[in-house]
């Protein structure tokens, strides 16, 4: 089996819109939650959500790329940039064909959807936009990258929800290893801030109504009543090792280990005995060869659920035991919130930076663990630690678990 390494990362956060940016603001416990401004909330029973803020197309593309791409696909090309300036890739000098793209969004463009939908009903089919279609579906993410960088080789989409990202860089690197590509440009995307996805995550009751940004996503905790949108990017640049060394890259971790199972048990619940997500992490680590016992963190999918946080736990106590005390455990939605199809990539570059850093940061609005949820979930403030190994979770409706295991890279 090849090695893989990452060599770049680009971040488009509601606390960031470079990777630089995002992790001082995970050091600072910085939060992104404020008052929807995209549309007027007023009817609606969640007004809160975590936007991306002052990001600007223009500065990552021209404006007749701009125009045919929405958002989703414009804050992937934007991360892109950066993780490639930071990787130092120079296509021009790669063979198209063996380098990948393996982006998903987890609903692409409801924003599309909506506004052409609307001039459908007052003004006719034969007004809607000729680019609904390529501005709407969920692969025009990883398209439009392959486009604005020249990337000929494996091209996909996976879409699993919540677990998008993580699914994405998991598979990305199982393709690396077994020498199908090797760089591929990896990731999730989302831009689901509109009315009809703030009104069905409602109806599901799976939204956060406290409506207080202070308060609003708080993992674990026991006043926590549902999660947070958020809207954002995150790509990384995953490579085969040989490769990177060839060329001088810096290389900033090793990804060595990738695990998926499905619950098929309920489809917005996770199994209440955490056994999908438990056999996931295990499923990670005994794909790097490492005992559980190794691992001193774990980023949680911890979405401020009720079920989630509960049922993860279950799972992180299940698959370690009792070294499960002796665990650091945060999320870093605390202060994202959830950002569905991108949340897997973005919390991969949060363990990246921890790790490189030394450094844990704490799970923030965290103030009293309900009485089952009694492992170290970093409250209060973060931690400066040693990391060897860092394990990222995404678990997802539909029943889809994922997690990824990275580890410093020593040369």
């Amino acid at each position: 089996m090849k090695r893989v390494v990452v060599t770049g990362m680009g971040a488009i956060t509601p606390i960031g819109l470079t990777v630089d940016e995002y992790w001082e603001s995970l050091k600072a416990g910085r939060i992104g939650f404020g008052e929807i401004t995209c549309f007027d909330p007023a009817d609606y029973k969640v007004k809160v959500a975590a936007q991306v803020k002052d990001f600007d197309p223009l500065n990552y593309m021209d404006r007749k790329a701009a125009k045919r791409m929405e958002a989703f696909a414009q804050y992937a090309v934007a991360a892109t940039h950066e993780a490639f300036r930071q990787s130092g890739l120079d296509m021009e000098k790669e063979d198209p064909y063996r380098v990948g793209c393996y982006v998903g969004s987890g609903v692409g463009s409801l924003q599309s959807i909506e506004r052409e939908y609307k001039k459908l009903l007052d003004k006719g089919p034969s007004r809607v936009n000729l680019l609904l279609v390529p501005q709407m579906i969920t692969n025009m993410a990883a398209g439009n990258i392959t486009i604005q960088f020249g990337i000929k080789g494996k091209s996909i989409n996976i879409a699993t929800a919540c677990a998008t990202g993580t699914h994405n860089i998991g598979e990305a690197f199982h393709a690396i290893q077994h020498g199908e590509c090797d760089v591929i440009v990896a990731g999730g995307t989302e831009n689901a801030i509109t009315p009809i996805s703030i009104a069905g995550f409602t109806s599901l009751t799976a939204l956060s109504t406290r409506n207080d940004p202070e308060r609003c996503s708080i993992p674990f905790d026991k006043d926590r009543d549902g999660f947070v949108i958020g809207d954002g990017a995150g790509i990384v640049i995953l490579e085969e090792l040989e490769h990177a060394e060839a060329r001088g890259a810096k290389i900033l971790a090793e990804v060595v280990g990738y695990g998926a199972t499905s619950d098929a048990y309920h489809i917005t619940s996770p199994a209440e005995d955490g056994k999908g997500a438990e056999n996931a992490m295990l499923f990670a680590l005994r794909d790097a060869g490492v005992s559980p016992e190794e691992i001193p963190y774990i980023n949680a999918h911890g979405t401020s659920t009720h079920h989630n946080d509960l049922f993860e736990t279950r799972a992180i106590k299940s698959a370690f035991g009792d070294h499960a005390y002796d665990m650091k455990i945060n999320s870093t939605k605390s202060m994202i919130g959830h950002l569905l199809g991108a949340a897997g990539a973005v919390e991969f570059i949060a363990c990246v930076l921890q790790m490189n850093h030394g450094y844990i940061h704490q799970t923030v609005g965290l103030t009293q663990p309900d009485e089952e949820l009694d492992l170290d979930y970093v409250q209060g403030h973060g931690v400066e630690a040693e990391i060897e190994y860092a394990l990222s979770n995404s678990l997802a409706f539909g029943g889809h678990n994922a997690s990824l295991l990275i580890k410093k890279y020593h040369g």
